[in-house]
């Protein structure tokens, strides 16, 4: 039976030739390594990368997020999952997806984590344009109504034809108040409108 057990120097090849960005950091929250697969995607150096030098590359708008969600589960000593744009070294942002595992010791002591990155920019951006999409459409049904010319009805999505206030009050939180216009008053009541005229 072959022997399955890897070399030191077999493992540091999986590590370093994985195709996913890898790092670590110690107990202290610092990064105190990256693969070369990390380094070669933002074109930085282990020294610039060492400690929070990493934070550098990350979007203005995902830091805030990505550093609390970071510190917090640090605390707690448990995985984490998340999503940020990180600059590669084209300075084009890429959106990775990042999930960090604690890692022990030997004798059980927590010794820092161990993460790994993989480029979802394809997917995020997919869903975002799937989004627009879907908000054009739904923007689209918002602004047509099936209206009869005459009685002012609005067909619903089942085929039945509801009055108008009837429709508004499904599908909003309008309450109506009824009352009668001069116009249809003039039509429906010519004595009344007449009367009313009078008094003026």
């Amino acid at each position: 039976m072959k022997d399955t057990n890897l070399s030191f120097e077999e493992y540091k090849t999986l590590v370093e030739q994985a195709p996913i960005l890898i790092w670590r950091s110690d107990t202290t929250a610092k990064c105190d390594y990256f693969n070369e697969k990390w380094l070669a995607f933002t074109g930085r150096s282990m020294e610039q990368e060492h400690g929070d030098g990493w934070t550098d590359g990350i979007h203005s708008d995902d830091y805030e997020q990505c550093l609390q969600i970071y510190t917090e589960a640090f605390k707690r000593q448990e995985i984490f999952e998340m999503q940020y744009r990180l600059r590669r070294h084209d300075n084009v942002y890429r959106w990775l997806f990042d999930r960090g595992v604690p890692f022990f010791s030997p004798t059980g002591k927590f010794a820092g984590y161990i993460g790994s990155c993989i480029d979802v920019t394809e997917k995020v951006e997919a869903q975002q344009e799937l989004q627009k999409v879907q908000m054009a459409e739904m923007k689209e049904l918002r602004g047509l109504l099936p209206i009869c010319a005459s009685c002012k009805k609005i067909r619903d999505d089942q085929g039945y034809w509801n009055q108008i206030e009837v429709y508004i009050k499904k599908h909003s939180e309008v309450e109506f108040s009824h009352s009668i216009c001069p116009d249809c008053i003039s039509k429906l009541y010519p004595e009344i409108y007449a009367e009313s005229r009078l008094q003026k």
